[in-house]
């Protein structure tokens, strides 16, 4: 009897390892997106804002959602089972247009209302050299981080009393205050020249956007996910097309 050969040639073009590579990304940045919205959350209730209950339910499902997601694409990858495959691909379809089109249409809202809660917040500080003292330490911390003094006219909104966190030791970005300008300061001590205000404003506003980018972002990447398991499943089938036809071009036994 004629002996059959069956040569099989694995397949370069295979999307498991890519695939699954991508899934372990997708849960670290699942991972950082609950951490965001988590902090988020915090800040809001801290600062006695009104939360939007229905909106962070629906952040954390879709965020924890994503990261059980992730799991299940690869177990499917891993143990070639289509049907979770297709479960992965139906979740990351609703779930990046869910993120996408609320991304669009609260990015004015929440850039706004969060920039505006903020500013109000330091603002409500003034003035810094009247006898109310409030809680200074969130201005302190954004004098020493970002290298300014005072909100609206630099260190002249202390009067006679500036703090240590305007001290400076770069002159090339400081200002020198020289006698009866020294204002409670050692005589000829630099302090910070710009005032924080704007400064921390700006901050704000390119952390608001870096957010919300990210989660734009987050977004094409779980589409990207979404068509990869689609291709993946095509590759599967294939596969167990083929080994079906291994399977029914078995050797007769005692065959030589």
């Amino acid at each position: 009897m004629q002996r059959k050969a069956v040569i099989v040639v694995a397949d370069k073009r295979s999307l498991k390892r890519p695939f699954i590579f991508a899934c372990a990304v997708n849960t670290a940045l699942c991972f950082f997106l609950l951490t965001m919205t988590a902090a988020g959350h915090r800040d809001l209730l801290q600062a006695g804002q009104l939360v939007s209950h229905g909106s962070l339910v629906v952040l954390y499902l879709l965020e924890s959602g994503c990261l059980l997601l992730s799991v299940l694409g690869v177990l499917g990858a891993c143990w070639g089972k289509r049907w979770c495959l297709i479960l992965f691909a139906a979740g990351m379809a609703a779930a990046s247009q869910t993120i996408i089109v609320k991304t669009a249409l609260s990015y004015r809202d929440i850039y706004e209302s969060g920039v505006l809660r903020e500013e109000s917040k330091l603002l409500a500080m003034m003035p810094l050299s009247g006898p109310r003292r409030t809680n200074r330490t969130l201005l302190h911390s954004i004098q020493a981080h970002f290298q300014c003094c005072g909100l609206v006219e630099g260190y002249k909104d202390w009067g006679p009393a500036i703090p240590a966190s305007c001290h400076c030791q770069s002159p090339g970005s400081c200002i020198r205050l020289r006698g009866v300008a020294t204002l409670g300061a050692p005589k000829n001590q630099y302090v910070y020249q710009e005032a924080c205000l704007p400064i921390y404003v700006s901050a704000l506003k390119r952390g608001f956007s870096l957010a919300m980018g990210i989660k734009f972002g987050s977004g094409i990447f779980w589409v990207v996910l979404m068509l990869m398991s689609m291709k993946l499943m095509v590759q599967l089938k294939r596969k167990h097309k083929f080994l079906s036809l291994v399977q029914s071009n078995r050797y007769v036994a005692g065959a030589f």
